[in-house]
C-alpha cells in the first residue's frame, strides 16, 4: 500500500491525532518543569504493576498481596512495560495514546453502524473523541479511563453475530473498572431489541461474560476475601457525606456552606466543545424513536444509567469528573450523528446555511480551544503531584529509618518512591479502616495500636489528627502549585501525639 493510501486510512488519522494529544500534553508538562503523571492513583498501578512484574506477585507492598488496584487488567498491561525493562512512563503514556486512538476508531465505527450513509459525520466523531480534552487529560494520567471508555463503545459497535465478543467485552470492561458490569445489560439488550436473536445468542453472551467475571470474582476473594476490590468500598465510605446533598444538587450543582460551588457529576462531561452538541443529541433521539431506531438509544440510555449510579452512590466531581469520563465518547458520537443532520452547510438558502456553518465552526473551535487548556490543566496537575505527593515520597526514603511505619492518605507516589511499610488512611491497603474511614477519634487510637511512626497527609484532610501532631512536623513540602490552586502543602508529622493519649485524643 503506498504511504498516501495509509495516510488517508480512518485508524492512522485517529493514531496520528491521539499521538499529537500525547506529545502537546507532555511538552507542556515538560515546559511546565515537570514530566509525570497527573494523578496519584497513577502511581498505585504503577506500584502495583512494579511488583507484578518484576516479583510476580499482586501487592502494593511486597510479600502483601492486596485487592487496592480497582482496575487489574490495566495494572497488568502496565506490569508488561515492567517485564520487559522498558521506561514505566513512557510504556503507560503509550497505552494511553493507543487506548485515546482505539476509542477514536470505535467512535468512528459506531457511527458508520448508526448512519452507514454519513461517512464524514464518522470521521468527525473519531477525530473529536481524540482531541477530547478530558479524554487527552485522562490517556496522559496514566490511569484506565480511556481504555475502559474504547470498550464501552465495542459493546455497542460489535456486531449482533458475535455474542460471544459483546459477552467479553463486558467481562473485560469490569477488569477495568467494576462498574463495567453497566454495561452488560445493554450489551444483552442489543440481542433483544430490536429483534429478538434467541435464547441460544444470549447465553453465549452471558457464558463468555460469566468466563471472565467469575476469574476477576475468585481473583478478589483470593487477594482479600470480598468479591470486589477495596477501593469499591473504601471510595464510598469515605465520600458518604456527599449523598447527603439532595439528587439535584449531586446532578446539576452544588454550593457547599462556606460559598463554593461546582457542577454536578451529570453536567461534567459536557464542560467541553461537546455542549455544543446537545441539539444534536436531542434531535437524534427523537428521530431514532420515530424511525423505531431504537438501537440509537441504548449509548444513551447507557450513559444516564452510568451517570445516575455515580449520582447516587459516589457524586464527586473532583479531577473534572473522571468517573464520568467514559461516557463522553458516547455522548460525541450520538451528538454528532444527530447534528449532522441539523446542519445545512450546503444549503442554498442563506440563513440556513450560515447558521450550520457557523455552529461547525464554534464547535470546532471551543474543541481546539479546550484541547489547549486541556494541556494546561494537565500540566499543572502533572506539576503539584511531583512536587507534593512525589517529593514528599522522596523526603521519606531518604530522611526516615529503614522499616519505619508511614500512615498516609494518599498512598501512590509513597509506594512507589518511599520504600516503607504503609497504613492506609484510605483503606486501598488497609481495608479494615474502612469502618471508621472518617472517624478521626478512631482512627487515632487504629493508627496508635498498629505502631504507625510517621503520619502523611495534607492537613485539611484530617484536621484533628494533624492539629494533635501540630508540633510534631518534621516536613512540609513548601512547593507553591498546590495552594495557588486553591490546596496546600503536603506535611510529615511524628506519631503518635507527644502530649496526647490515644484513649484521651
Amino acid at each position: 500500500m503506498k504511504p498516501i493510501a495509509r495516510l488517508r486510512s480512518p485508524l492512522t488519522l485517529f493514531v496520528l491525532l491521539s499521538v499529537l494529544t500525547a506529545l502537546v500534553y507532555l511538552s507542556v508538562s515538560r515546559a511546565y518543569g515537570y514530566v509525570g503523571f497527573g494523578l496519584d492513583d497513577a502511581w498505585i498501578h504503577q506500584t502495583y504493576a512494579r511488583n507484578l512484574g518484576m516479583r510476580g506477585e499482586f501487592a502494593f507492598i511486597p510479600g502483601r498481596p492486596s485487592a487496592g488496584s480497582t482496575a487489574p487488567l490495566w495494572t497488568g498491561l502496565i506490569a508488561l512495560g515492567y517485564m520487559l525493562r522498558l521506561e514505566p512512563r513512557l510504556w503507560t503514556y503509550a497505552l494511553g495514546a493507543a487506548s485515546l486512538s482505539l476509542a477514536a476508531w470505535l467512535a468512528h465505527r459506531l457511527v458508520a453502524v448508526y448512519w452507514p450513509e454519513r461517512r464524514m459525520a464518522a470521521l468527525l466523531a473519531g477525530a473529536v473523541v481524540a482531541l477530547e480534552w478530558h479524554l487527552g487529560w485522562a490517556a496522559m494520567s496514566g490511569m484506565e479511563t480511556v481504555l475502559f471508555a474504547a470498550l464501552a463503545l465495542a459493546a455497542f459497535a460489535l456486531p449482533e453475530e458475535r455474542p460471544d465478543w459483546l459477552g467479553l467485552v463486558a467481562g473485560f470492561s469490569v477488569l477495568l473498572r467494576p462498574d463495567g458490569l453497566t454495561l452488560l445489560p445493554f450489551a444483552a439488550a442489543r440481542l433483544v431489541w430490536p429483534r429478538w436473536r434467541g435464547w441460544k445468542a444470549l447465553l453465549h453472551l452471558l457464558a463468555a461474560f460469566a468466563a471472565v467475571f467469575g476469574l476477576y470474582l475468585g481473583f478478589n476473594f483470593w487477594l482479600s476475601g470480598s468479591p470486589w476490590p477495596n477501593t469499591f468500598y473504601a471510595k464510598q465510605a469515605e465520600y458518604a457525606v456527599m449523598r447527603e446533598f439532595p439528587l439535584w444538587a449531586r446532578a446539576v450543582w452544588r454550593c457547599e456552606l462556606n460559598g463554593r460551588c461546582e457542577p454536578g457529576v451529570a453536567l461534567l462531561p459536557w464542560i467541553g466543545a461537546q455542549v455544543l452538541l446537545l441539539p444534536g443529541l436531542a434531535a437524534g433521539a427523537v428521530r431514532a424513536v420515530r424511525e423505531r431506531r431504537w438501537e440509537r438509544l441504548l449509548p444513551l440510555l447507557w450513559a444516564a444509567a452510568f451517570i445516575a449510579a455515580y449520582v447516587l452512590r459516589l457524586p464527586v466531581s473532583y479531577q473534572y469528573g473522571r468517573y464520568v469520563m467514559p461516557v463522553i465518547p458516547a455522548l460525541i458520537v450520538l451528538g454528532v450523528g444527530g447534528v449532522w443532520e441539523l446542519w445545512r452547510l450546503h444549503s442554498e438558502r442563506l440563513w440556513p446555511r450560515v447558521l450550520s456553518r457557523t455552529w461547525a465552526a464554534a464547535f470546532g473551535a471551543l474543541t481546539l480551544i479546550f484541547w489547549g487548556q486541556g494541556a494546561l490543566l494537565y500540566a499543572r496537575d502533572v506539576r503539584i503531584i511531583e512536587t507534593e505527593m512525589a517529593a514528599t515520597a522522596r523526603w521519606v526514603a531518604v530522611n526516615t529509618p529503614p522499616g519505619a511505619l508511614i500512615a498516609a492518605h494518599d498512598i501512590g507516589a509513597l509506594g512507589y518512591f518511599g520504600n516503607r511499610p504503609l497504613l492506609d488512611l484510605a483503606g486501598l491497603i488497609s481495608p479494615e479502616v474502612i469502618e471508621f474511614i472518617r472517624d478521626e477519634a478512631r482512627l487515632a487510637d487504629w493508627l496508635t495500636r498498629q505502631g504507625a511512626e510517621y503520619l502523611v497527609t495534607f492537613p485539611g484532610w484530617y484536621p484533628k489528627l494533624t492539629e494533635a501532631v501540630a508540633a510534631q512536623e518534621v516536613f512540609r513540602t513548601g512547593a507553591p502549585y498546590s495552594p495557588a490552586a486553591g490546596g496546600e502543602n503536603m506535611a510529615v508529622y511524628r506519631w503518635p501525639p507527644a502530649s496526647t493519649s490515644a484513649n484521651e485524643y
